[in-house]
């Protein structure tokens, strides 16, 4: 009886720090997007809870009938970047945001679409020799330091109203930082397994400490209402974001995959999969994507920080994760519940992300590592990441005179170093550096 009292709490606490994990990985990015589109507050709120249903959908539907890992379906650093650069060349083109809005719809749907074709008609394991452990790893690298500037910004308390470093959310979000990470290094049996928790809860706590509460004030608020359906309009199927939606399907691929190696190594050992595992993945991935068009979200990837997140805990069971799945879809019913849970505050969300993203971007360098880095890999590598983490300091504006379909590829330098990788990795084959 006791022991089955224990595993209970175990089981308990387990779908309850996956919960964590979800929420604190799906409540940042509506916040930059409310702030990129000038929403209202009542726009982010609904954005918040839209994004918060269809992050626990995309996810239990993954792991009942796609890849079938523990890997959450979250919203997507490439789409941040596609968003905010297509924000700009829409207001460039006097488009309002909720008109590109509606056309990011649209773009979602190619995307999607495509996605599911590549499924259907079992494509995406063809692709698989495209990624090795070079374009996998550095795929890993480029997306952990595009997120890692987003995460900073977050712990330091810098917003779109202000430009300087609040000193004190700083020093709450480092606190944070450095207790999920002292706990995942040096804790042992449940201090290690709950170090997310224990760390966002003390995070949280402080924080309300040191800012007198500042709790949400969820007055007037519906208690139970669903989810609107095309909030920003009907969505816009442009010919123009056709190429857009094609490559972004591609690059989803190398996330998807990268993701199923990163999850498959921390539960088994080594990586694991098979190619019905990465068509059925792709699949899904295509329909999650036309159910965040339906509901006017950021379109959800698989995300390889859960490897991060199972490798801090020690939590490797899916059916924790499916609860918690179910559990972020429940409360999405209920807006001040959503209010509530969408308090945790930013600066203590995004150092909890930041620790998880350590062990991904030591993933990345693994993988990259695997093999000898010669000199036509350490060139791919060289080349590559200069060129796209350079493109991700330049601002929006930079490509204004270039039409609007490579500004949208131009303008993202994820998506610029990754396809670089594959193709310089591909075009240069190793038996040319021997001859």
């Amino acid at each position: 009886m006791k022991e089955e009292s224990t595993r209970f709490l175990d089981g308990s606490l387990e779908t309850i720090q996956w919960f964590v994990f979800l929420l604190a990985s799906a409540v940042a990015l509506p916040i930059v997007i409310g702030s990129i589109f000038e929403l209202n507050f009542n726009e982010v709120a609904g954005l918040m809870q839209r994004t918060f249903f269809v992050v626990g959908i995309a996810s239990f539907l993954q792991g009942i009938f796609g890849h079938r890992l523990p890997i959450m379906e979250g919203p997507a650093g490439l789409w941040i970047s596609i968003f905010a650069v297509m924000a700009y060349s829409g207001a460039q083109s006097g488009d309002s945001y909720m008109e590109t809005l509606q056309v990011l719809q649209g773009t979602m749907i190619w995307t999607g679409i495509f996605l599911f074709l590549f499924g259907v008609f079992r494509l995406s394991h063809r692709v698989l020799f495209v990624f090795t452990p070079l374009v996998t790893g550095a795929f890993l690298f480029l997306l952990t330091v595009q997120l890692s500037g987003t995460f900073l910004q977050g712990m330091l308390g810098i917003q779109q109203s202000t430009e300087a470093v609040d000193g004190k959310q700083a020093l709450v979000a480092f606190v944070t930082l450095a207790l999920v990470i002292g706990l995942s290094v040096m804790g042992k049996g449940w201090l290690k397994s709950f170090a997310v928790l224990i760390g966002i809860g003390v995070g949280w706590v402080l924080y309300a400490i040191t800012f007198n509460g500042n709790a949400n004030d969820t007055g007037g608020t519906s208690p139970f209402s669903l989810p609107d359906i095309f909030a920003w309009g009907p969505p816009q199927l442009t010919w123009g974001t056709l190429p857009l939606g094609f490559i972004t399907a591609v690059i989803l691929l190398s996330n998807l995959v990268a993701s199923i190696i990163a999850v498959s190594h921390t539960v088994y050992g080594k990586p694991q999969y098979t190619y019905d595992q990465v068509n059925k993945g792709s699949s899904f991935l295509g329909i999650n994507h036309g159910i965040t068009a339906i509901f006017s979200a950021v379109a959800n990837v698989s995300l390889a920080s859960s490897s991060g997140f199972m490798q801090l805990t020690g939590q490797k069971k899916k059916r924790p994760f499916l609860y918690a799945s179910l559990l972020l879809v429940l409360f999405s019913f209920f807006p001040p519940v959503v209010a509530f849970i969408s308090g945790i505050p930013a600066p203590v969300a995004n150092a909890a992300l930041l620790a998880t993203f350590v062990q991904l971007m030591g993933l990345g360098l693994s993988n990259m590592t695997s093999e000898t880095l010669d000199e036509r890999r350490l060139t791919i590598l060289g080349l590559s990441f200069l060129l796209g983490i350079g493109l991700m300091f330049l601002p929006p504006e930079a490509f204004s005179g270039v039409p609007a379909i490579l500004q949208n590829l131009l303008s993202n330098g994820l998506l610029v170093g990754t396809v670089l990788v594959i193709v310089l990795d591909r075009l240069w084959k190793e038996s040319n550096t021997s001859s």
